[in-house]
């Protein structure tokens, strides 16, 4: 595992004695990350053909404000403030998801597992381990970046806040003109917020939310409770890569299915 490679020599990018395909795991997560952020800044920019019936795409859920002039938009009594707002520069689309996507964003970008992924596959710092990645200056403690990372136990409130919203764009989702339903639809969005459940719930700063700063877990109920939840969580924790691709991949494939409907390209089979 290059155990005996010099110091030096790990100074020098790909520099190893390993013998695997060390380098086809940061080369997925860069082709992954890259994908879907140019899929996710390139639906945004679109600001239509996201809602069709009762279907709205995550990417554009809270429904701030409305453009109802826009192809596929939702009516106007699904915003949460009105119609769009004057004040809009004139030189962005009126797309809702550049209100949104910031929230979830600041998540994924801050959460632990991801800061791993693309360190090693955008920056090679370094690709894999006991592989020499790019040099690196002298160490100058917690930087610009390092320190931005650290909001990421502050974007878990708005993350945890984003589950329930999607949780009930899904619950509303089987529901048309007060009837009840099941279209395929229904299923992909809430299958996309159980997934993002399962991947918020599981982060490092939600575990420590609900059990850290305990010093005995079985004091009281509330400690008790609290155990319970905290044992929960480990659960998740210990598939978080696994939910972290997961629920990237399918909030991306539920915007694909609600745009793709909306615009008459494939047909929702339902029961209404």
């Amino acid at each position: 595992m290059g155990t005996n490679i010099a110091n030096s020599q790990l100074r020098v990018l790909g520099a190893t004695e390993r013998i695997d395909r060390w380098w086809l795991g940061p080369m997925l997560v860069l082709l992954g990350l890259s994908g879907f952020s140019v899929y996710a800044t390139w639906a945004a920019f679109q600001g239509e053909h996201y809602f069709h019936e009762s279907y709205l795409s995550p990417f554009y859920s809270p429904l701030l404000y409305i453009d109802t002039a826009a192809a596929g938009s939702a009516p106007i009594e699904h915003a949460w403030i009105g119609a769009w707002p004057e004040w809009w520069p004139s030189f962005l689309p009126n797309s809702p998801a550049f209100l949104i996507l910031m929230f979830p964003g600041a998540f994924r970008f801050t959460c632990y597992y991801y800061r791993k992924a693309y360190y090693r596959a955008f920056v090679a710092s370094p690709p894999a381990c006991a592989v020499g990645g790019i040099r690196q200056g002298k160490y100058r403690g917690e930087t610009f970046l390092l320190l931005f990372q650290n909001l990421h136990r502050y974007a878990l409130y708005f993350a945890l806040g984003f589950v329930v919203i999607l949780y009930y764009d899904a619950f509303a989702s089987f529901f048309r003109d007060g009837q009840f339903g099941v279209g395929v639809g229904s299923i992909v969005l809430l299958i996309n917020a159980t997934l993002l459940a399962g991947y918020t719930t599981g982060c490092h700063s939600f575990r420590h939310l609900i059990g850290g700063g305990l010093d005995c877990f079985s004091c009281n109920t509330v400690c008790d409770v609290r155990h319970k939840g905290w044992s929960l969580a480990s659960i998740l924790n210990r598939k978080h890569m696994l939910f972290a691709w997961l629920s990237l991949f399918w909030v991306g494939f539920s915007d694909v299915y609600v745009r793709l409907v909306s615009m008459g390209i494939i047909t929702d089979y339902n029961t209404w």
